[in-house]
């Protein structure tokens, strides 16, 4: 393989990383699905979470996500090791959030990625979440929606204060 064609394949799968994390935050299940192989797997140790298929892979995002009041997750480059066709890599993960039960998380973590060339692109064979550090203390802040005032502010109404 030509170095130009190393340097497609990097691209591609960093963008895969980075698709991954929009849908999620984007509750866009069905894209998120697609990222996969047909018969992708995606798990979860520490939350005993395996789904195996893209059936699986959609039901398990938007149950999972149905629990988030807000979430917000972010993905930095790790390793990629390419090998033809396939790859294996490592992203770390920043992420956040609160629960609608009023728990909050914060996790720094890493997946451990297996990708597979298809005829649509790199696709994740597997992603294993390993988390590193975990923080459910209570959250400082809160998302934008929990206060009317705010959202208000931010719409530019008569009732914005703040200086211009």
């Amino acid at each position: 393989m030509s170095d130009l064609q190393d340097i497609a394949d990097r691209f591609e799968i960093e963008a895969l990383r980075g698709e991954f994390a929009d849908a999620a935050m984007m509750r866009d299940y069905d894209r998120f699905a697609s990222l996969f192989t047909q018969d992708g797997a995606w798990r979860i140790p520490y939350g005993n979470v395996e789904f195996v298929s893209r059936e699986e892979i959609r039901a398990g995002i938007e149950r999972g996500q149905a629990m988030w009041d807000y979430f917000v997750q972010t993905t930095h480059p790790g390793t990629i090791r390419l090998e033809g066709d396939t790859a294996v890599g490592r992203a770390y993960i920043s992420e956040f959030g609160c629960l609608r039960d009023g728990s909050s998380h914060l996790h720094y973590s890493l997946y451990h990625d297996r990708y597979q060339r298809t005829p649509d692109g790199w696709k994740f064979a597997e992603r294993v979440y390993e988390i590193k550090y975990l923080d459910a203390t209570p959250l400082a802040g809160s998302a934008p929606h929990a206060s009317e005032a705010a959202r208000v502010s931010v719409a530019g109404s008569e009732e914005d204060t703040s200086p211009r």
